[in-house]
């Protein structure tokens, strides 16, 4: 990586808020946090869309940061979404961030006014809240959850030459790659999917931070151990097997179904917070044959 910038490697686990009656279950935030301390993760994303960050009131954001900074493992480190629609709460968040304890920023794109985001004003957005962030600020690409308002190369090519825009962690198929490619040399870039994390590494990304982390957080480490060991045979068998427990948890079931994994492998995964719904008895059933089918039923 040229310059000063840190880099960013390996798998995090972008961390959910568990809810019981749409309270925050801290003390099971806490004890995930344990759990995955005696991991090989790299660390925690936190605040993020498994997270339901959107969902949270403000106290609750920084109490959940709080609680996770507080927990985490020395050699764990932490990152905090603070992306917000107005750069000024978004600078707000991302100094209180570094106040809590984070150890860097992720910004999702603004996108209430999705039509008037071009990449002259995510530029600008981005430069704005790197300039003013004592933390190092990480892109969150997910069109999916930010009304279709796209990180893309051109956007990329504006501001990789920031001293404090490291990173990207990009959750769409359809744009890693071109992605990577603008981003050589300049920024880190993470998969946002165990979908295509093997093949983002192959291609020259450096981790992924991982909705099934949650869930198999040893089996998601080591295939990027395996990656770096160049155990490529071992590394596409376990690549083949939790693309196929990706579909079966997050892609059939989304947040709620990576939180009912965890409650099935020992984890607090808790409910989703209204208006998203938990799973039904017949999916939770689905879920549970696809879990004990997994090669990781007895991993804990």
């Amino acid at each position: 990586m040229a310059g000063k910038k840190r880099e960013l490697s390996g798998v995090l686990a972008p961390m959910v808020t568990p809810f019981r009656d749409d309270r925050v279950l801290f003390d099971g935030l806490a004890g995930n946090v344990e759990k995955m301390n005696g991991t090989s993760l790299t660390g925690y994303f936190v605040l993020g869309t498994n997270g339901e960050y959107k969902s949270l009131t403000v106290a609750e954001r920084f109490e959940v940061l709080r609680t996770v900074v507080k927990h985490r493992a020395k050699d764990k480190l932490v990152m905090a979404g603070v992306g917000f629609e107005s750069t000024k709460e978004t600078i707000e968040t991302a100094l209180r961030a570094a106040d809590e304890g984070a150890d860097m920023v992720s910004l999702l794109m603004p996108h209430f006014f999705a039509k008037k985001m071009t990449s002259e004003v995510l530029a600008g957005y981005i430069t704005a809240v790197a300039d003013a962030s004592v933390l190092p600020v990480v892109l969150y690409n997910n069109p999916s959850v930010a009304a279709g308002v796209t990180i893309k190369s051109d956007l990329i090519h504006l501001v990789k030459d920031h001293p404090n825009v490291i990173g990207l962690k990009d959750s769409s198929s359809e744009t890693y790659s071109q992605n990577l490619e603008a981003a050589k040399g300049r920024m880190c870039v993470l998969a946002g999917s165990a979908n295509y994390f093997l093949e983002l590494l192959k291609l020259g990304g450096t981790g992924g931070v991982l909705s099934l982390a949650n869930v198999f957080p040893d089996a998601c480490a080591r295939l990027y151990e395996l990656f770096r060991s160049e155990k490529m045979q071992e590394a596409q068998e376990l690549n083949a097997s939790l693309i196929g427990l990706n579909h079966e948890v997050s892609g059939a079931f989304g947040v709620a179904g990576v939180k009912a994994a965890m409650d099935l492998r020992g984890f607090c995964g808790g409910a989703p917070r209204r208006p998203l719904l938990p799973l039904t008895a017949v999916q939770l059933e689905t879920l549970k044959r696809s879990l004990g089918d997994s090669p990781f039923a007895k991993e804990v």
